[in-house]
């Protein structure tokens, strides 16, 4: 069976896996949104911080899902 980690250690604190992996989702997110926006992508959207929200929560399954297993 693979290791499964509890907990990440980073400077003697201790983090949980979904809190990294949502970190990493939201960073995700940021950065397409930013790609979206500056190649006004965006503009087919009804409203575009709704699909940030949704793209973070996408990113932030798929990291828990694939990288990280929570």
């Amino acid at each position: 069976m693979p290791y499964l980690p509890h907990e990440f250690a980073i400077g003697g604190v201790y983090f949980p896996p979904l809190l990294i992996a949502s970190i990493l989702g939201t960073l995700a997110a940021v950065v397409t949104s930013a790609l979206l926006n500056r190649y006004r992508l965006s503009r087919f959207f009804y409203y575009p911080p709704l699909i940030f929200v949704a793209l973070a929560i996408i990113y932030t399954g798929l990291i828990g899902t694939l990288l990280i297993p929570v």
